[in-house]
């Protein structure tokens, strides 16, 4: 994998880490929102942090279809799960939350299992093109 690959990985892992964190800040400070009034949901937009949120997140959807264009989902999705880890961190020092032992066990072992998906190509190479090999049964009695 080339190094720009690892950016692109790295792009979506940062883009979706500090985008969610950012969107999780401003929704604590808008306050509980509903579908009865859709037009609070709407206006929260207008919060500093939902918006750089949300431009946080369109870099990380930018990154993710670059990332989808050269690479399976199965390798993608569990490339970038190190941002786990990453909204684990932020949650806990940045926006002051309380992690209970198994939720940072569980993203560790979200993580590791990274190790596994590395071992393997990115892309799972193309079948083999056998439209040029005819349909027709082939005959087994020898001609005299």
């Amino acid at each position: 994998m080339t190094f720009r690959k690892y950016l692109v990985l790295a792009g979506v892992t940062f883009f979706g880490s500090v985008g969610d964190s950012l969107l999780a800040h401003g929704m604590k400070q808008v306050g509980s929102i509903s579908l009865a009034h859709l037009s609070t949901a709407v206006l929260s937009v207008l919060n500093p942090w939902v918006a750089v949120g949300i431009l946080f997140l369109l870099g990380f959807f930018a990154s993710y279809l670059t990332a989808l264009s050269w690479a399976d989902l199965t390798y993608v999705l569990p490339a970038t799960s190190l941002g786990y880890v990453i909204v684990t961190l932020i949650a806990k020092f940045g926006l002051h939350e309380r992690g209970s032992p198994m939720r940072w066990l569980g993203s560790l072992h979200i993580t590791a299992g990274v190790g596994f998906v590395t071992a393997w190509p990115e892309l799972t190479p193309p079948k083999e093109d056998v439209s040029h090999i005819s349909a027709e049964p082939v005959s087994t009695a020898v001609e005299r």
